[in-house]
């Protein structure tokens, strides 16, 4: 993940800040360095951020780097995303998902 990414890197302790208490629908990445399909989805999951920049913002969350969200949310396979609004859940994603599927999934909660 490179800086210029349009995503947002999110921590145990910046979840909260950024996903709970966020003004826009949240899609959280949940991935790791290793994993190829989380590696595959993410030029997908950047063309996404670019496109709804100001409606909805995507997080990464790296598994290995901080274990206590993935198991508040029970992620037992990466990469699984987790679309939040208003600090709720209102979509999970396991597998790699193609940009059709993210889309559907996302339209249903963004303007």
């Amino acid at each position: 993940m490179s800086d210029e990414s349009p995503t947002v890197k999110v921590t145990d302790d910046t979840f909260e800040s950024e996903v709970r208490n966020a003004s826009e629908p949240v899609l959280v990445d949940f991935w790791a360095e290793w994993c190829g399909p989380c590696k595959a989805v993410a030029p997908t999951l950047d063309a996404l951020a670019e496109e709804y920049r100001g409606r909805l913002k995507i997080a990464k969350v790296n598994v290995d780097d901080n274990p206590q969200t993935p198991r508040e949310f029970g992620i037992r396979a990466i990469p699984t995303m987790i679309l939040f609004d208003k600090g709720e859940v209102k979509a999970t994603l396991v597998g790699a998902q193609s940009k059709s599927q993210l889309v559907s999934a996302i339209s249903a909660h963004v303007a």
